[in-house]
This record gives C-alpha cells, sequence and structure tokens, in this order.
C-alpha cells in the first residue's frame, strides 16, 4: 500500500462517521415516512447506468460524469442524478396505463468535480418524482409536500423560491434574440452572479427601455404583488402563460396553507436542459447553495412516451448543514460488565433490547478509560464486583 494514499480519497469523496450517519438517518427516515404518507412509492435504480441512454439524457456536463467500460466495451455511468433513471423506469414499466405516477427515492449520485472546492462528487439525494399529470395542482403538490418533508426532519426557517422557465426564456427571446447573449446571461443567473448580468446587460446594443426590461427582471422577487409588476416586464403571450401559471400556483399554494416559506423570484434559471415550466429552490441558513430544488420537466419523451412530470430533491448533506451540523445527543444505554457477571449482563441487554431501548454490551477489561466512554451514553449499568449498581 503506497503510504501517499494511505489515508487519502479520490478528490470529492467522503467519509461519514457514525454521529453524522445517525443524523442522516433520522432526517432520511423523517422525511421518506412524510412521503410515504403523501401516497409516494420508493423505487431503486442501478448505480451504472448506460452512457447513451440515461448518461446522455441526464442534462449533466459531459465531464462530470464518471465513465468506465464494461466487457462488451459498452460505455456506462455512475447515475449522476435520479430523475432521468426514474423516467427510464418509469416509460418502460409503469405508465402503460397512462395513469398519473406518484415515486419516492433516496439514493447516492455521483458528479465529478475538477477541484473540490468543498463540493463532493458523490451525495445522498431524497426526492420525489410525480408523473404523468400536467395540472399546475402537481406542481403545488411537490412544492407543499418539499415543505412539510423539511419541517417534518426538523427544519423550521427555510424559503421555497419559485420561477418559470418560459419567462425568462421568452423575455430574452424577444429582446436579444437567439444569439449568445441570451446564454451569456442565462449563465449569470444560474451562477447568482448579479453584477455580471447587469454589467452584460449595460454593455448591450439595446434601447434604454429593453436594458431596464432585462434588469427589471432581477427586481421581480416577493411575494403575489410580484405578479403584477411581472406583467408590465414581458409583452408576448408565451410569457404571460407562464405568470398564468404561477398565478395560479399560488392559489394552489394557499389552498396548501404552505405560503409563509414561498417567495417569487422570475430570475430563477436551471443548467438541466429537461425543465420545461415551473422551477423552485429551497435556501435555508448556514448554506450558501440550495439545499433542494425541482420543478416541471419534459424527459419522459425521451423515452418514448409523451407525458410531462414534476418532482423535486433535497441534498441531504446541504439539509444536515442547513441544520446545524451532524452531532447527535448522548442517547441509550450501556451494560459494564465483568466476566463472572457476563450471562447475567446478557439477559438484561436481551430485556431492554425487547423493550426498545438502545444497550451497548461492554466487558470492562476493555475499555481504558471509563470515564469517557460513560460520557457517550444516557445511562450505565455496572455489573461487576459485588453485582448490580
Amino acid at each position: 500500500m503506497s503510504r501517499l494514499f494511505m489515508f487519502e480519497k479520490p478528490l470529492g469523496m467522503r467519509d461519514t462517521l457514525p454521529e453524522l450517519y445517525e443524523k442522516k438517518h433520522q432526517v432520511r427516515s423523517a422525511i421518506a415516512e412524510t412521503m410515504k404518507l403523501w401516497g409516494y412509492q420508493f423505487i431503486e435504480t442501478p448505480t451504472l447506468e448506460y452512457y447513451e441512454t440515461v448518461g446522455a439524457a441526464s442534462a449533466i456536463l459531459d465531464a462530470q460524469l464518471f465513465k468506465l467500460l464494461d466487457k462488451e466495451g459498452h460505455t456506462l455511468v455512475l447515475r449522476p442524478e435520479m430523475t432521468t433513471p426514474i423516467a427510464r423506469v418509469a416509460a418502460s414499466k409503469l405508465l402503460n396505463e397512462d395513469l398519473p405516477v406518484r415515486l419516492a427515492y433516496s439514493a447516492n449520485v455521483y458528479r465529478a468535480q475538477q477541484r473540490e472546492g468543498g463540493r463532493p462528487a458523490e451525495f445522498e439525494q431524497i426526492g420525489v418524482e410525480y408523473l404523468n399529470d400536467n395540472t399546475v395542482s402537481c406542481d403545488g403538490e411537490t412544492i407543499a409536500l418539499l415543505i412539510s418533508s423539511l419541517k417534518k426532519a426538523g427544519l423550521s426557517e427555510f424559503q421555497v423560491s419559485i420561477g418559470h422557465v418560459g419567462f425568462s426564456q421568452e423575455l430574452f427571446m424577444q429582446i436579444l434574440g437567439t444569439n449568445g447573449r441570451a446564454t451569456a446571461l442565462r449563465k449569470f443567473l444560474y451562477e447568482k452572479n448579479y453584477v455580471g448580468y447587469r454589467e452584460s446587460v449595460q454593455s448591450f446594443n439595446l434601447s434604454s427601455i429593453d436594458k431596464q426590461r432585462l434588469l427589471k427582471l432581477l427586481q421581480l422577487r416577493g411575494g403575489e404583488e410580484v405578479i403584477e409588476y411581472a406583467l408590465d416586464v414581458i409583452e408576448n403571450d408565451k410569457g404571460k402563460q407562464a405568470i398564468t401559471e404561477l398565478q395560479e400556483l399560488w392559489d394552489v399554494i394557499k389552498d396548501y396553507g404552505v405560503e409563509e416559506h414561498v417567495k417569487f423570484d422570475f430570475s430563477i434559471v436551471s443548467h438541466m436542459s429537461y425543465y420545461s415550466g415551473i422551477l423552485f429552490e429551497v435556501y435555508a441558513g448556514n448554506v450558501g447553495f440550495p439545499i433542494g430544488n425541482g420543478g416541471r420537466y419534459s424527459l419522459l419523451d425521451k423515452f418514448g412516451k409523451n407525458a410531462t412530470a414534476t418532482g423535486f430533491a433535497v441534498r441531504l448533506d446541504m439539509l444536515l448543514e442547513a441544520m446545524g451540523g451532524g452531532q447527535t445527543e448522548t442517547t441509550g444505554h450501556c451494560i459494564l460488565f465483568s466476566q463472572e457477571h457476563r450471562k447475567e449482563a446478557f439477559d438484561l441487554a436481551r430485556k431492554m433490547h425487547e423493550e426498545g431501548t438502545r444497550t451497548v454490551l461492554q466487558d470492562i477489561t476493555g475499555v481504558k478509560d471509563l470515564d469517557a466512554f460513560t460520557k457517550k451514553f444516557a445511562g450505565t449499568t455496572f455489573l461487576i464486583g459485588g453485582g448490580q449498581r
């Protein structure tokens, strides 16, 4: 074994130590139970997929895909996200009756990093896909479920920002046409580089009115009142249709009673090319990136089904960071025993296990620092010397 790599990990890969693992398990379980209560069924897909299908359709940059060859020479990829694999499964096996389908997942995904910069190359997503329902009620349900899931996990302060692919797309088309200037502006918006966006707009050879319309895009953030402001910025019917959908979505969100966590942000764009309608991102304290995102997408047609879907994914690592880390409270019980009380200790532990109490058995001769060891547990029973104490 090379000493250089003895304790190192591949770029972007991380270890999950016991306390963080336990916290992640608790959060994952709380979210999963909420999803099940809402009628979503969990699904698993392979870690490896064919590059020509899932890899090419995933909309993740090719340079971020982990690739390898199988024995037949086919190029495989480690799944870079979960929406595309689920679309593959649903199109081939689950949408034959042409009914809405609600699916959920919890899985690790893999995206290569050129330089780590604090970003993992392997991370866990938990999310849902609501397939074959093109109503705004479907979009509203996924947002309400997202909010309910985060609250159930223990996150109290967060915001879901909602936008629409069609709004900025139509605004840019009206003013800039199909040239590369629109692509540059989308990149600034995706990176949240609003200074770069403003400077780029000011550099364009446009009328002052068109420049102001492009700059007003950054101001279209807030509550229901933003809808009226957006109508003053857009001119064509497709752009206004996007606003109509967002107004209808707001009504759905109010009916769910979750509007306190929701704001509009018309400047939201995505690097995922398959998104086709309503978009949303989740923000919380302690984290400089969205802890989750989702929206309406057209991806099933790539697998032979004429249907749309909506869904969301939550990054568990970022959610834990937003919740203040992965430390768990000291819990459980420990039975410390000497050899002459071993059977008594085993019998007591068995009884406690049957009662649902987390209990650790420990031969006292295997502990060097007794005080440090017992601090890990809420309670300790000693079966040594004269018996139990």
